[in-house]
């Protein structure tokens, strides 16, 4: 299984039309369905997608109707243990937190893969690696 970043989401709903291949791309690995994700995802996600700056926000109702469709993809809660591992992973690698409880969430769901185009590109952090879903795509 697949560990799906918030970036992920976010081109799965874009309207712009550069993104085009964003959008096919993260659809594909969505509909894969061998993903999953965070609660911190879903919050980001739902962050992003709301705020008025974004091209074509969304309201709180799609947001909130789409949070509930990722629900039907295995979600791993925030935990103690994610914290505190988070802050470990942190420190080692110089990374953000919230990069390093993502990591951390997709090592508590035995993802070994982290589909992010935020972190470093093929980066393994010990035992989870970093794969850009969008690499070489336009946009």
């Amino acid at each position: 299984m697949e560990f799906v970043d918030t970036n992920v989401l976010l081109y799965a709903i874009s309207r712009e039309p550069e993104e085009q291949e964003k959008v096919e791309r993260a659809n594909e690995v969505l509909e894969s369905r061998n993903v999953g994700l965070s609660v911190q995802v879903l919050q980001e996600f739902y962050v992003q997608a709301t705020q008025e700056t974004r091209p074509a926000p969304l309201s709180h109702r799609q947001a909130f109707e789409l949070v509930e469709t990722f629900l039907g993809l295995p979600v791993q809660d925030l935990t103690t243990e994610i914290v505190l591992a988070a802050l470990e992973t942190r420190d080692r690698f110089g990374i953000s937190y919230w990069d390093a409880a993502i990591l951390e969430a997709a090592r508590a769901l035995r993802c070994d893969v982290v589909l992010s185009e935020d972190l470093t590109d093929g980066q393994d952090y010990d035992g989870v690696r970093v794969e850009n879903p969008f690499r070489g795509l336009d946009a």
